[in-house]
């Protein structure tokens, strides 16, 4: 495997294996945490592709598990958030999740810091064990995407939301929320996707070389999604944003209609996520509207619907939860090939000033 954004992007379907065969490595422990401490509330803190993450966790875990979450910028919650505005919970009923791959987020670190102190229980996943954000924690479990040498992160976004999706479903099954047969419809649906992600990557991978010309030629590039995959469209745009450095904005469906449609133009390219949520024919609807003033408009779902060679309809199909991490792969190809196709290298951030990072 070559240490290149394109090159940990293909080694995702073995990363997706892998993980779900180690599975036990990280749901076993958290598990365990959650029957002892018997938490009421949960928040996720994340920057960046963590933040991401956060809010796909966020909807996990109140859809799955039927337990308030919150996602949270760090830098935002501590200066202007609390853990519990009700004052109704204890502090040891909350815990307080952080996501950092590389642990050396400077927002995540200071948040983990922050809710410690305050005497919450704080818990981080990171792939780097003996990072600094592991020093600031009461529990670390590790992320098993491996380390990117790269500063765009692709296939550890796609294996942190697998063991995202993981930790609701073990948490709502030792919790007796769900029942026998749905936690193993829901693990099988797991090890189906796993199993087939070349598919994906390889309808993905030609879905992007089809229409590479004209969304390589966009004035502006718009990711829209609803429900669970609002948190396609954020991760979306920070790809694209990254990489392709195209003008990106990710917006909810819905809110895309109140006002920013009064500028879309005939050169400006929509990516539209089509979930298999309740507003799917919405979704259609105005995929029919945006096409009246751009043809550049693509669909992307694994619900069969009328589709020509601008848009994706998988041909492995899964649950909603899941689908999220096949989503992003065409994004992916959108952003790391699409730099390269112009001659951006994206191994290398132009931005020298350490801002986000130790």
């Amino acid at each position: 495997m070559e240490p290149t954004v394109l090159g940990y992007m293909y080694d995702q379907p073995r990363a997706l294996r892998e993980t779900f065969k180690n599975r036990e490595v990280f749901l076993k422990p958290f598990a365990e945490l959650f029957l002892e401490k018997q938490y009421k509330k949960i928040l996720f803190f994340g920057s960046g592709t963590s933040y991401n993450v956060s809010t796909l966790a966020e909807y996990y875990f109140k859809h799955i598990v039927g337990i308030d979450a919150k996602a949270h910028y760090p830098t935002v919650f501590i200066n202007y958030e609390k853990a519990d505005w009700s004052g109704l919970l204890k502090k040891e009923e909350i815990l307080c999740l952080g996501f950092s791959q590389s642990g050396t987020s400077i927002s995540t670190i200071n948040v983990m810091k922050h809710l410690k102190t305050q005497g919450y229980d704080t818990l981080v996943f990171t792939e780097a064990l003996k990072s600094e954000i592991t020093r600031h924690v009461d529990y670390v479990l590790p992320l098993l995407c491996g380390k990117e040498e790269t500063p765009p992160e692709t296939r550890g976004y796609t294996v942190t939301v697998l063991q995202v999706y993981l930790l609701a479903v073990e948490t709502a099954w030792v919790l007796n929320k769900i029942e026998k047969a749905e936690y193993e419809k829901l693990m099988a649906d797991t090890k189906y996707l796993a199993d087939n992600f070349e598919v994906v990557m390889e309808e993905s991978e030609k879905w992007y070389e089809a229409n590479a010309k004209t969304i390589l030629n966009s004035d502006r590039i718009f990711a829209l999604g609803y429900g669970i995959d609002y948190s396609s469209s954020l991760e979306a745009m920070l790809k694209i944003g990254e990489m392709l450095r195209l003008p990106t904005l990710g917006y909810e469906i819905e809110e895309y209609s109140h006002g920013p449609t009064m500028g879309l133009k005939g050169n400006q390219t929509i990516f539209m996520f089509g979930s298999d949520e309740a507003e799917w024919e919405r979704c259609l609807h105005f995929r029919e509207a945006f096409k009246q003033y751009t043809d550049r408009v693509h669909l992307i779902t694994m619900k069969d619907t009328e589709v020509d060679a601008r848009d994706i309809v998988f041909s492995i199909k899964t649950n909603k939860y899941l689908a999220p991490i096949a989503f992003t792969v065409p994004m992916q190809f959108v952003a790391a090939k699409g730099a390269k196709d112009i001659g951006i290298d994206t191994g290398v951030n132009p931005f020298k000033i350490q801002l986000a990072h130790l």
